[in-house]
Formats: structure tokens, C-alpha cells, sequence
């Protein structure tokens, strides 16, 4: 009974044996994570549409009950710029920004995705993920990337501009370029060149003047609340929010409030499936965060674990005030190379959070959403890479076409539409690919017991014996090519009279590829022809055994294409490269 509970709950495994040495790093950590959270927080609230404080709170009670259903021990659980941008567009469909309808659309979005996760855990369902390719992933985040920073031109700028894909957003900055507020540019292109250069320089010059390397790191970390600091004291002491500076107002002062997403069937119908598609795609990037961050001390992640601990988190998130969550590359490399030990450290750094919403948010009060929006661009510019075109282009032309359409498409659509568009893409270029099975025609190599490529490599054939390798499972998209394929070959006034399969690489005969094979069987039958097979998989003989195409086979079985050959290849010259 305690071993199936820890499967759930992965705190009362890493909780037995935590002791003062863990409590000392996981404190270490949250302290670095705390203060490079309170800045992003609120910076990713803004991107999503929402008030600042939502940002604060979306990062306490996920982080907790993450700590507690997760099996991560270095992931940092919270709103993240992808998903802030996702929240944006599906709740900006269905309510206007700065209403109360947003914010409850908001939450149901978060408890939508939360039930979706924690449905995907139960059942466990981990692998649905893997069909959001690689390519798409990456072309995603590259796009959202982009429209992350262009969303966030008219804080830096000063102005008011809306829309969600880059057409709109060009075309409404363009049209309200005479707003631009000078003092408003200037704060934010001094924050956005600071904030780069402390990612870039400030901790190898720290390290040149003889800092530790931790507080070297804890110094870069604390760079954005630099920022934050210096740009509130400047609104605040020359009075330039009445001068048109745009400031974070009000932020209520204590713990994230109790609240209940709206579960109305036309608000949940309009936001299900953007909920279904931040869910996989938060999944997927903590996942990936996750596993790569175990692997280097040799932990072991469980993906439908993860789904519960991220499915609990942004249920948790639902009810105190938040919005969707995932775990963030960032504040979780952040996390690790700060020395945390176990999910301790995310609930040390929620109790930062927690005293930060009840003593600090006054200090906000002057803060510039130009800032903020630095903040933002700084983080995200990091997440374009235009790389991976160059790399499936050399590589794969159907992963490049995934790639480059799920890009132009986020870019020009939205990112709804672009990442569906890229999924069923990637979808398509696989049973596409999958249709057209490499189909080898092999021939022993001599002096070995060994079959290749006759196109590749000098081998021994017999004009009487056709043998072929299927080097794909058979299912519905391809049995029909393998019966074309055989039937091109053995035309009218052919040599043949053998035709062997060797089945090594199939792994799977579906209905459909089982009544091709049947075709087959009965088309060489009357023209003559056996028709072998050999190395079948186990799983696929007892597939076969159940059904009547063993028993009208007009050939046989071998265990070996060793043995068939030697069975069937009929010259003299055939038999002695055999033997």
C-alpha cells in the first residue's frame, strides 16, 4: 500500500531521507529562484493579458503541489512566455482584456488544462505527447518567440497596439507610431540593453574583480529586480508617470485569493481545446526540461507522474488566482545550477513568493511596464532559433517542411493555428512517408550467411528466387505499395518462382496489410509462384497463427533468410555461395 502511494505521491520517497544538508541547497536555491521570479512574474502576467499579482499567484500554490506530485527535483513549475502568449490568445477570443471575464476565462483555462493533465496521468497516457514532433516544438517556440517580442514594442514604445499574429501586430503599431512616448523609449531601451548585457557580461566581470562564483551568479540572477529597482525610483522621483509613462498601479497586497474558474458549457466548449493544446505543449517543454536536468545526476523522471504533479499544479492555479503554468527552462536551469536538491526548493521559493505578494507588491506601484516588457524580450529572444531550418534542411526535407509551415503559419495565424497546423503536418509527412516503405531487394553476401542490399553491396542472387525486406511495420497507409511493388515484379514471362519476405524489421500486420498479404498469396498462387516468409517477430507469428493466412500459405516459413535460401535457390553456382 505506502509503495503504490509513493507512485503518486514521489514526496514520500525524496521526504524520508531529507536532511539539513538538502534544506541548506534548497534554501540556497529558492533564494536565487525568488528573486529572479518576482520580476518574470510579473512580467508574464502582463504578456498574458492579466493583472501583475495574477503572476505571484500562479507561482505559489503550483509550485507547492508540484513539489508534491512531481518527480522532478530541479524543475521550477510557473507561467512560462509561451504558454502567457497561448493564454493571451485563446482568452482574448472570448473576453475582452482588463474585464472581469478575462480573468475568470483565465482561471477555466488553467482548470481545463489541469483536468486534462491530471486525465492524461490517471490513464497514463504520457505518450500522446510524442506526437508533437521536435521540428514542430522547435519551430513553435521560435515563432512564439518572435511574437512574444513584437507584442511587446508598443510597451516599449509607449503606444497602444493590439493583435495576435505578426500581420496585426505590425499593421496596429504602425497605425499608432505618432503615440510614441520618448521617456517611455528610453526606459525601456535602457533596460532591455542592461538587462542584456548583465545576461552577457556582468558575471565574467564580476569574476574579473574577484567575486565567488556564487555570488557572481546570485548578483546576475538578481539583475532584473536591478532593473525593476532603478526604474521605479526614476517614475517615482521625477514624476514621469505624468508624463505619459505607463506604471503597474495597485497590486492588492496579500495571499493569493481563493477563486473558481467559470464552468459554464459555452465558455468551456469555446476554451477546450486551447486548453488541450497548452497542456501538451507545456507537457512536452517540462518534460524536456526535466528529463535533460535528471540525466546529469543520473535521476530517473516518470512522464505520467509528471502529468498528475503538472495537472495538480494548475489546478492549483485555478483556484488561487492564476493561470496556466508549466515548468520554464529557464528559472529551472536556474534552479539546478543553484544547488537545489529536491522539490523543497520550489516550496521555499513559493513561501519567497507568498512574503513578496504580502510586504513588496507597494513597491511596484512606479514600476514602468516598459520594464517589465524588457524583461520579457531579454528572456524570449533567447528561445528564437532559426538554426533548426539549416539543420532539417540538410537533413530531413519533411521535417524542414514541418518546421518552416508551422513558423510561417504561428507567425501569420496565430499560434493556435500554428501549432495544430504544424501537428497534423507532421502527421501527414509521416504516413506519408510511412506509404512508401523501403522495400530492399536483398542477396547473400558470399562466404557469409548474410543478406544486403543488392543496390549496395556484391551479393549472390538467383533469377528464380525474388527476396525482398520490408523494413517498415505493414498497416493500411502501405500494404497496398508492397502488393504493387511484388506485382511490377513478377510480370508475365518472368524467372521467377520464389518470392521470400523477410519480416526482421516488421513489428506490426494490421487487418488491412493482413488481406494484402492474402492478395498476394492468392495472385502468385496462380501464376505459379511460392510465396515465403522469414525472421517473422514472435508478436507477429501469434498475430498470424489466429488467422487463416498460414494455413492457405502456398510457401513456407523459415526461421532464418539463411535457410530459405538455401531451401529455395536452385543453380549450382547459388548453392555453392550458400554453402
Amino acid at each position: 500500500m505506502i509503495h503504490h502511494l509513493r507512485g503518486y505521491f514521489p514526496i514520500l520517497n525524496w521526504g524520508r531521507t531529507y536532511d539539513r544538508n538538502a534544506f541548506s541547497n534548497d534554501m540556497i536555491a529558492a533564494v536565487i529562484v525568488t528573486i529572479m521570479l518576482i520580476p518574470q512574474s510579473l512580467a508574464y502576467a502582463l504578456l498574458a493579458g492579466l493583472p501583475p499579482e495574477a503572476g505571484i499567484y500562479a507561482s505559489i500554490a503550483p509550485i507547492i503541489l508540484y513539489a508534491i506530485f512531481g518527480t522532478s527535483r530541479a524543475l521550477a513549475v510557473g507561467p512560462v512566455a509561451v504558454v502567457s502568449l497561448l493564454t493571451a490568445s485563446a482568452v482574448g477570443q472570448v473576453a475582452e482584456q482588463g474585464t472581469a471575464g478575462y480573468a475568470v476565462a483565465a482561471l477555466t483555462l488553467a482548470f481545463l488544462s489541469g483536468g486534462f493533465l491530471l486525465l492524461l496521468g490517471i490513464l497514463r497516457l504520457g505518450f500522446l505527447a510524442n506526437f508533437l514532433s521536435h521540428p514542430v516544438i522547435a519551430g513553435f517556440i521560435t515563432a512564439s518567440g518572435i511574437l512574444i517580442a513584437f507584442s511587446q514594442l508598443k510597451h516599449l514604445l509607449g503606444v497602444s497596439a493590439h493583435g495576435h499574429t505578426l500581420p496585426q501586430l505590425l499593421t496596429s503599431l504602425g497605425e499608432h507610431l505618432g503615440e510614441i512616448n520618448i521617456i517611455t523609449v528610453i526606459i525601456g531601451g535602457l533596460a532591455t540593453a542592461f538587462l542584456f548585457w548583465v545576461r552577457k557580461g556582468l558575471k565574467p566581470m564580476l569574476r574579473r574583480l574577484g567575486a565567488s562564483p556564487t555570488l557572481a551568479d546570485v548578483l546576475t540572477k538578481a539583475g532584473p529586480v536591478a532593473a525593476v529597482a532603478v526604474t521605479t525610483l526614476s517614475v517615482w522621483l521625477f514624476g514621469l508617470d505624468d508624463r505619459g509613462v505607463k506604471i503597474v498601479g495597485d497590486v492588492p497586497q496579500g495571499l493569493p485569493p481563493f477563486t473558481l474558474p467559470g464552468l459554464s458549457p459555452d465558455l468551456i466548449g469555446q476554451l477546450m481545446m486551447p486548453a488541450i493544446l497548452i497542456s501538451i505543449i507545456g507537457f512536452v517543454e517540462s518534460v524536456s526540461v526535466a528529463q535533460t536536468l535528471a540525466a546529469k545526476k543520473r535521476q530517473k523522471i516518470d512522464p505520467d507522474q509528471e502529468l498528475i504533479g503538472l495537472g495538480a499544479a494548475n489546478l492549483g492555479a485555478a483556484f488561487t488566482g492564476g493561470y496556466p503554468v508549466t515548468g520554464g527552462f529557464a528559472r529551472s536551469v536556474v534552479n539546478y545550477d543553484a544547488g537545489a536538491e529536491t522539490p523543497a526548493a520550489g516550496a521555499f521559493t513559493a513561501i519567497g513568493l507568498a512574503i513578496a505578494a504580502v510586504a513588496l507588491t507597494p513597491l511596484v506601484y512606479y514600476l514602468p511596464t516598459a520594464t517589465l516588457a524588457a524583461t520579457i524580450v531579454v528572456a524570449v529572444l533567447s528561445l528564437v532559433d532559426f538554426s533548426i531550418l539549416k539543420k532539417t534542411w540538410g537533413y530531413s526535407k519533411a521535417d524542414f517542411i514541418a518546421v518552416a509551415a508551422t513558423i510561417l503559419l504561428t507567425l501569420g495565424l496565430g499560434v493556435e493555428v500554428g501549432v495544430a497546423s504544424g501537428v497534423g503536418i507532421s502527421v501527414l509527412l509521416h504516413l506519408y512517408k510511412t506509404s512508401r516503405p523501403h522495400v530492399a531487394e536483398i542477396g547473400l553476401v558470399p562466404g557469409t550467411q548474410h543478406f544486403r542490399n543488392i543496390n549496395r553491396h556484391k551479393v549472390a542472387t538467383d533469377p528464380t528466387v525474388l527476396s525482398l525486406r520490408v523494413d517498415e511495420s505493414l498497416y493500411f497507409v502501405n500494404a497496398r505499395f508492397l502488393e504493387d511493388l511484388i506485382q511490377s515484379r513478377v510480370s508475365d514471362g518472368c524467372a521467377i518462382k520464389h518470392v521470400i519476405l523477410m519480416f526482421s524489421a516488421v513489428n506490426e500486420v494490421d487487418f488491412s496489410a493482413l488481406e494484402s498479404l492474402e492478395s498476394i498469396n492468392h495472385r502468385l498462387t496462380d501464376l505459379g509462384i511460392g510465396l515465403h516468409l522469414s525472421e517473422v517477430k514472435g508478436p507477429v507469428m501469434d498475430r498470424l497463427y489466429q488467422t487463416h493466412f498460414l494455413r492457405d500459405l502456398n510457401g513456407d516459413v523459415f526461421l532464418s533468410q539463411y535457410d530459405a535460401w538455401k531451401a529455395l535457390a536452385k543453380s549450382a553456382e547459388m548453392k555453392n555461395a550458400a554453402e
